[in-house]
């Protein structure tokens, strides 16, 4: 085994062998070559290469067979293909050339280490040539004399290699040049040619693997000519309206060949050709008389010609020239309809006459003027009305009535046949049936079922509804044998209304009506729903029509999708002539989403999302709730008013304690020496028994002439306690009568009755002692706690039971004992009135009252508690009244003797500084 350096010697000694140049420029030596060199294959077949080595290369670097490595484009060939001839050849075999590529190496791996290239050969694989097929020629004429032949061929498969073509032809007896194609591999044209000579033609096709010929084609070359088309084609016009006349040059000679034509025309603005029977111009010719056109009419005209015999080609057709046939008379009078208004005045109409232009063919030439008559046919004696017009519409003020119109059309020539047009009183005739409209491509077929009787034509109406503009009136005749035309010129997504009238001989049908499309689509938009009205359970949604020119087609539903923001949607259909829907069985107080969608036959579309809340309250609910509270709330014062008015002296006492009024006082009817005199025996008793509820403090003025003594104040004890028991219940009223200060109360305290000095201030009330188990009382004492003056209306006071003496005793007692002082403005209004004894006037300090509370709660006791009351005031005045006289200083006109009076007089106890407590 060599070492490392020696394969790297034995490499380099490699390269030397194989790059290495001799003196001469060439190769000097090379380690191997491969056999064959540069191949051609044929796509598909069996291949064998060898690569042979030198033997130099052997002896040197001990290099064999065994070594060699195959590759294609730099990819190693599996072993499996090699083989191993002797130490110095290998082979490689290739079973399909279709995967071979180029380049195929030869190299040498020495002993595992170094791979190195011996050898390389191009491989080129391809097919082998077809037979041509399909030789055909043609001799084309270049000018007038000048023609050229054209050979073409179809040369079969594509072979991957370089082939060549040549085409190839003879006479007989000599063999002309080969002519070889230029730039392709399918035609050639030869410029040399002669005719009236059978010439062979054929293709030759060759290349690497090989060589075909296609079949010989033998002719003589005047019998494949294409000649140049006429020249100089002119149309002119003949004597009658109907042909034109065409002229042209022929630019072969007759000794050449003899021509015959084929001529085509067309009206100008056709896509149509129209040609004259090849019979009519089967001879040579330069000129031709086209007939049975249309009078005044532009015709295109084309021109080709050919070989009389019909062998060989036609030429191309010339170029085209245009010629106008002259006027003729119209051919028939224009349609004609009507349009009748009668709004402004039933008796009298409106008609707006219309007839349509005619057609080119129709009119033969320029039509001048159109003449209108009128004519009455309820009235025979009335004369033709004649109107010249040029437009194709006239309007008419006509009385009702039945008319025959007639419409002229007139040219440079003539006029036309008349158009007759009946216009009858009433459209009282039977109309057309099942009406019915079918979409045909672009045309709208229109179908009708005819009537019963004869009819002579129809007109068919139509119109193209829009919400924004009139509708435009076109319309068509038929003839009364069709049950169905095509309408042209219908929009797609547009709404058509159409009409059919049927015409008779002596009247008109009425018109049937029908909506059609040609194409529908859905809608442009869905429609825009609102709220009408909202409940607690339903909606009253409301919307309006989309407009025609936005539904695109006949709607047939309108669906209503509702929803609420997490429940499901709920789909209703509504027919589409509704503009309002009431949604039910829906959820108070909640938000719904709802959106409406319009269908037509080709889909539908969706309008915007809107929103409502139901309410909270149904209708009536809250008049419901509202109404009974009322009620129940009116109820519940006026019941609480009526309890009030019932009621209303027992809450007087709470709210408005009863204050007794000085103009009621007793005191106006009392005095010291005649008290007052109560009826007790009447109906309605001033102090009903029980009704005294205390005693107030008895307050007696004093000075310091006289003074009681302490056993005649014993008495008073008892009345002082029960003064100080009861004080909580008094009438409340503080103060001075006659405007004078308020005083302490005796009963506050017992160190106020020596402390404490007041103004001149007396109270008074009424003391009624009620007797002892119904007994009669014996004593009534007056007394007030008013703060109040005594009025002039204390003085005649009403409810007084003594009436008027009695009234007029007291005012005269207060009139003499008030006029004692009357100068003397500083001192109370009490004292001014108060004269009670006659001698020792000076000696008595005042007058005792009692205090009671008439309107009281709280009534005095009948047991004990009275009866020691009533012992211990017994005793004070019989104290006090011995060795006394009672002088009344009253004088009346029948006065009360002393002895009717009860003796009511009050034993007086002077405290020195103070008020003696009762």
């Amino acid at each position: 085994m060599f070492s490392r350096w020696n394969w790297v010697a034995c490499g380099f000694y490699l390269m030397l062998n194989v790059c290495s140049p001799d003196v001469s420029g060439g190769l000097v030596q090379s380690c191997g070559h491969i056999i064959p060199e540069s191949p051609v294959l044929a796509l598909g077949s069996n291949f064998t290469a060898l690569c042979i080595l030198n033997e130099s290369c052997l002896d040197f670097g001990n290099i064999y067979a065994n070594q060699i490595i195959w590759k294609i484009k730099n990819r190693v060939v599996p072993k499996e293909q090699y083989r191993e001839i002797n130490r110095t050849v290998s082979s490689v075999t290739f079973n399909d050339t279709s995967s071979l590529t180029t380049p195929l190496t030869c190299n040498i791996l020495a002993d595992g280490q170094i791979e190195q290239n011996i050898y390389g050969i191009t491989v080129t694989v391809g097919l082998a040539p077809e037979k041509p097929k399909n030789l055909s020629c043609i001799v084309h004429q270049i000018s007038r004399f000048t023609y050229v032949m054209t050979c073409t061929w179809n040369p079969g498969r594509h072979t991957f290699l370089d082939t060549e073509f040549r085409l190839r032809y003879s006479w007989p007896e000599e063999v002309f040049p080969d002519c070889i194609p230029k730039g392709v591999n399918d035609s050639c044209t030869i410029t040399d040619i002669q005719f009236f000579v059978n010439t062979e033609i054929w293709v030759e096709a060759s290349n690497a693997l090989g060589k075909a010929e296609s079949d010989p084609l033998v002719i003589d070359p005047i019998d494949i000519v294409q000649p140049l088309p006429p020249q100089n084609v002119s149309v002119s016009s003949g004597l009658l309206p109907t042909v034109l006349k065409l002229s042209w040059e022929n630019w072969i000679s007759d000794a050449v060949m003899t021509l015959k034509f084929n001529i085509r025309y067309r009206i100008a603005g056709d896509t149509s050709w129209m040609e004259v029977p090849s019979e009519d111009t089967a001879s040579p010719r330069t000129s031709f008389t086209v007939q049975g056109l249309r009078p005044y009419t532009e015709y295109a005209f084309s021109i080709r010609c050919m070989k009389e015999d019909g062998v060989g080609y036609w030429s191309d057709w010339s170029e085209t020239k245009t010629g106008i046939t002259t006027e003729d008379q119209p051919s028939k009078g224009p349609p004609i309809w009507r349009i009748i208004d009668a709004s402004h005045s039933p008796a009298s109409w409106t008609v707006h006459l219309m007839w349509k232009a005619l057609k080119p063919f129709e009119a033969n030439g320029v039509i001048l003027q159109y003449e209108v008559t009128v004519r009455d046919k309820s009235c025979l004696s009335s004369p033709l009305k004649k109107y010249n017009v040029t437009s194709t519409n006239h309007t008419l003020q006509l009385p009702n009535g039945t008319y025959e119109v007639t419409v002229i059309a007139r040219n440079s020539v003539g006029a036309s046949p008349p158009s007759v047009l009946l216009i009858p009183a009433s459209n009282s005739k039977a109309p057309v049936k099942n009406l019915r409209t079918l979409p045909k491509h672009d045309k709208l077929w229109v179908g009708w079922t005819a009537p019963n009787s004869y009819v002579l034509k129809y007109v068919i109406e139509w119109c193209l509804v829009s919400s924004s503009s009139d509708c435009i009136i076109e319309w068509q005749i038929a003839l009364g044998d069709v049950q169905g035309i095509d309408l042209k010129g219908i929009k797609p997504f547009k709404c058509y209304l159409i009409t059919v009238y049927p015409l008779y001989a002596d009247g008109q049908g009425s018109g049937q009506s029908v909506k059609a499309y040609l194409k529908q689509d859905r809608p442009a938009k869905g429609p825009t729903v609102q709220t009408k009205k909202v409940g607690k359970a339903e909606a009253v949604l409301t919307w309006n029509h989309l407009t025609v020119e936005e539904q695109n087609g006949f709607i047939r539903n309108y669906t209503i999708l509702y929803k609420t923001i997490d429940g499901n949607e709920t789909v209703v259909t509504v027919d589409p002539s509704k503009t309002e829907y009431t949604l039910s069985s829906l959820t108070s107080d909640t938000l719904y989403t709802v959106r409406m969608m319009a269908s037509t036959d080709n889909g539908s579309r969706t309008g915007p999302d809107f929103t409502f809340t139901t309410q909270k309250f149904g209708k009536g609910e809250i008049e419901a709730i509202v109404v009974p509270v009322c009620l129940a709330f009116l109820l519940i014062v006026l019941l609480g008013v009526l309890f009030c008015f019932n009621k209303r002296d027992l809450i007087k006492k709470h709210i408005w304690p009863i204050v007794p009024d000085p103009s009621k006082s007793n005191i106006a009817q009392w005095s010291p020496q005649v008290p007052a005199k109560h009826n007790f025996n009447s109906k309605d008793q001033m102090y009903p028994e029980g009704s005294f509820t205390d005693v107030s403090v008895v307050e007696i003025e004093a000075d310091d002439k006289k003074s009681f003594s302490e056993q005649d104040l014993k008495p008073f004890d008892l009345l002082k306690k029960e003064k100080s028991t009861s004080e909580g219940h008094s009438s409340g009223i503080g103060g001075s009568s006659c405007m004078s200060s308020p005083r302490q109360s005796v009963s506050d305290s017992d160190e106020g009755e020596t402390t404490q000095n007041t103004s001149s201030t007396v109270q008074y009330s009424t003391v009624v002692l009620n007797g002892y188990r119904d007994q009669t009382p014996v004593q009534v004492f007056s007394r007030s706690e008013s703060t109040q003056p005594l009025l002039d209306s204390e003085e005649r006071s009403e409810d007084h039971a003594g009436g008027a003496d009695s009234t007029a005793q007291r005012q005269q007692y207060f009139r003499q004992n008030g006029g004692q002082d009357e100068n003397n403005t500083d001192r109370p209004c009490f004292e001014r009135a108060k004269q009670i004894t006659h001698a020792n006037e000076g000696d008595l300090v005042g007058f005792v009252q009692l205090q009671v509370s008439g309107q009281s709660s709280q009534p005095l006791g009948l047991g004990m508690e009275k009866n020691t009351q009533e012992a211990a005031l017994s005793k004070v005045l019989q104290t006090y009244t011995e060795g006394q006289t009672v002088r009344p200083e009253t004088v009346e006109e029948n006065p009360l003797s002393v002895d009717d009076m009860p003796k009511s007089y009050l034993p007086q106890t002077v405290r020195q500084g103070g008020y003696m407590p009762q």
